[in-house]
């Protein structure tokens, strides 16, 4: 089996070949442009037994990685630090070219068995951009509203309620008189940043549409969770990704940055709050969390329990986010699972 180590670059990339003792057989430099994929697979086509191994298949590698993996080839994403510590086990030390990182990608690759296989870009890939689209929209919307309520604070006397929409900031623009040239320029800025606030408020309707069709494509049961809506499944299912790359719950969890970390000191054992993992699939545990500890239910008994047991509300809910992960866990694993049996 030939490992092909590749560091990529925006301009080019470079590709080192190492057979199974870790002896580099041949290396390439490619320019980055429309023939780099066909330029590499042609140059590797001598290997019949190869495997890729990319280093920032998630970030400058994507592009090479995305199009190695899409026609079938084997490809593992090797992070840029493991890949720094190989580099400096090698000969060389802290040398560094780009065919010296090459082959630390490759010696990467053959030392460690259990790096993320990297899949062809499917609807989990499009949930995460429209989720991440979703936040940039809504955190654009909240600036815009702010902006707008100090400008009616001085237009008006009290200023505007904190629920303010669109409809709501017109209806008071309509009823203002400016008495001096300074407030009819507030005026006519916060009749600019209404109708911005309408045309965001557009984006995100046809935003959450778009998440929902792609989401029906996945025929997922996330949603069949209390205090799982479209938008919350389309940013757990896209940062999730393929669930099958996690061996257990207890790797999804630390993942997600769910399993407390132990802060004990003598006989008092307590746990804090884990700031590691994806934070962004963390915080849509944090507001199921929140939804279930609220409603009666499953979730909000348990929640009770914790309470009950001397766990401070931020603790109970963090151990409610913890049973959360296994239930989350489950779900895609049962419709991955559900999916293999009916293709085959």
């Amino acid at each position: 089996m030939i490992t092909i180590g590749i560091d990529p670059h925006k301009s080019s990339l470079t590709a080192v070949a190492l057979d199974e003792t870790g002896k580099a057989v041949a290396s390439r430099r490619i320019t980055v442009n429309a023939a780099t994929y066909k330029t590499l697979t042609g140059w590797a086509a001598r290997w019949p037994q190869r495997r890729f191994a990319v280093e920032g298949a998630a970030g400058l590698g994507r592009g090479i990685a995305q199009l190695l993996a899409a026609a079938g080839e084997h490809v593992v994403d090797v992070p840029a630090t493991l890949a720094a510590r190989a580099r400096l086990l090698d000969t060389g030390g802290t040398r560094k070219t780009d065919v010296a990182d090459a082959t630390s990608v490759a010696h990467a690759a053959t030392r460690h068995k259990r790096l993320r296989q990297v899949v062809a870009e499917d609807h989990h890939t499009r949930l995460r951009l429209l989720s991440e689209r979703r936040d940039d929209l809504a955190r654009e919307r909240v600036r815009l509203l702010n902006r707008l309520h100090v400008l009616l604070r001085d237009l008006l006397p009290g200023g505007a309620a904190l629920d303010l929409t669109a409809d709501k900031a017109a209806a008071l623009l309509r009823n203002t008189r400016p008495l001096t040239a300074t407030d009819s320029c507030r005026r006519n800025l916060a009749r600019d940043m209404v109708a911005d606030l309408r045309h965001l408020d557009r984006r995100l309707h046809t935003n959450q549409a778009q998440i929902r069709q792609v989401l029906d494509e996945t025929h997922s049961t996330v949603t069949d969770i209390r205090g799982v809506g479209h938008i919350i499944a389309g940013k757990i299912l896209g940062h999730v990704g393929d669930v099958t790359r996690f061996p257990t719950a207890d790797h999804f969890a630390s993942y997600a940055g769910t399993s407390p970390l132990e802060a004990s000191s003598g006989e008092r054992r307590r746990h804090r709050l884990n700031p590691t993992g994806n934070r962004q699939l963390n915080t849509a545990l944090h507001t199921i969390a929140l939804v279930q500890a609220r409603d009666p239910g499953p979730g909000r008994v348990y929640y009770q329990r914790k309470l009950n047991e001397g766990k401070t509300p931020a603790e109970a809910r963090r151990a409610l986010k913890r049973r959360l992960t296994n239930v989350l866990y489950r779900h895609p694993t049962k419709d991955q699972l559900k999916l293999t049996t009916s293709m085959g």
